[in-house]
């Protein structure tokens, strides 16, 4: 049995997508450009943001694009920034559906 693509994002895996949104990166900027975005909300450690990124890779998500030495920078794809956008918009909905609920309890 085939594995199942990706249809929702982690959280981790948002933060790298859309680090990758603005230009190419390799793995250590990915990290300082999300722990700097979060204010050390998010931080992801080596072992999870090379998963993510080999998962990237296979859903063709991101693409090598060089390296210098140990350092391997990657791409955003188009199908990657569909994804992004998609998860933008589900999770824009997501906000917009808990402000109204909140409202019509009075809560927020």
């Amino acid at each position: 049995m085939s594995k199942k693509p990706l249809e929702t994002l982690t959280e981790t895996m948002f933060y790298v997508l859309m680090a990758f949104y603005g230009q190419e990166m390799c793995g250590t900027e990915i990290a300082r450009y999300v722990r700097e975005l979060t204010k050390g909300e998010v931080s992801m450690g080596p072992g999870t943001l090379y998963t993510i990124l080999s998962q990237f890779q296979r859903e063709a998500l991101i693409e090598r694009t060089g390296s210098e030495g140990r350092k391997i920078t990657y791409a955003i794809t188009e199908r990657g920034r569909q994804m992004y956008r998609s998860e933008l918009r589900r999770l824009r909905r997501c906000l917009a559906d808990a402000e109204t609920a909140g409202a019509e309890r009075g809560k927020l």
